[in-house]
């Protein structure tokens, strides 16, 4: 009376998939929304961490889980798109799996349906994070070393975070304060980050990086504006939202766009 046991999934498909749950399927992405890694400004030392990572892991090789965390809108999860996709030529067996933070449950059943596929995976969760009572935490430690089968030799595991430890400050401090043994009770939260390899950090860009930014949009997509007039109105526009950022810069690259009849597809 069980269904029959879900059957492989072709990876020659596509070189991105999603994990969807009841009933298990990796359903393939023909085109991934991201941008060249070279139009991503400010993360240089991220962006070459991670990419030194992934080659070592797309030619078979020992590679770390990454956790990308830091301010809102930087570009980690357009990092960990890009550099994918600038190593998708050399490494044609080189696949990226997209999991849903609600889905993490299930977590043990798509890496059964990775495990020894001749394909190598980055799995991906994108803005990662925990609440209070939320036992999805506990899904995530045993993928990333835990388990008596541990984590296949051909996944390794990107998420993004705003958060560092992934959860909350208040929700760190209240099992301090309310537990019989507060140190062991924070342990048991925070040891989920200590389980990725990398840790990098994306900090809130200065002017110049930003207005650099909307300059490298402009001359990859062939936008002509001068820059008094580009300088007037991107800041203008980052003043109207309070905040900076590289989605700010691409939201205003956007609207410019518009204005000057250039399409972006």
């Amino acid at each position: 009376m069980s269904p029959p046991p879900a059957a492989a999934p072709d990876f020659t498909q596509a070189a991105a998939f999603v994990w969807h749950p009841d009933p298990d399927r990796l359903v393939p992405v023909p085109q991934v929304n991201r941008m060249p890694v070279e139009l991503l400004i400010g993360v240089n030392r991220a962006r070459d961490t991670l990419m030194a990572n992934t080659a070592q892991f797309a030619a078979g090789m020992p590679a770390n889980n990454a956790l990308l965390w830091g301010a809102r809108g930087m570009g980690k999860s357009s990092l960990v798109k890009a550099v994918h996709g600038a190593l998708q030529a050399d490494y044609p067996q080189l696949k990226v799996v997209e999991v849903q933070r609600e889905d993490l449950p299930s977590i043990g059943r798509c890496l059964n349906m990775l495990r020894g596929a001749s394909e190598r995976f980055i799995m991906f969760c994108d803005d990662l994070s925990f609440g209070h009572d939320d036992a999805h935490y506990k899904s995530l430690k045993a993928v990333l070393d835990g388990g008596i089968e541990g984590r296949p030799e051909n996944v390794v595991l990107y998420a993004t975070s705003n958060r560092r430890h992934l959860m909350p400050r208040d929700m760190i401090e209240n099992e301090r304060s309310s537990a019989i043994s507060p140190s062991e009770a924070v342990e048991e939260k925070v040891s989920l980050s200590d389980r990725f390899g990398l840790w990098l950090g994306f900090h809130p860009c200065d002017q110049d990086d930003y207005l650099a930014m909307i300059r490298g949009y402009c001359d990859a997509y062939g936008v002509d504006i001068d820059a008094d007039t580009l300088r007037a109105e991107a800041i203008e526009w980052q003043a109207t939202r309070g905040s900076r950022s590289g989605r700010v810069a691409w939201q205003y690259f956007t609207d410019l766009a518009g204005r000057r009849g250039v399409r972006l597809s």
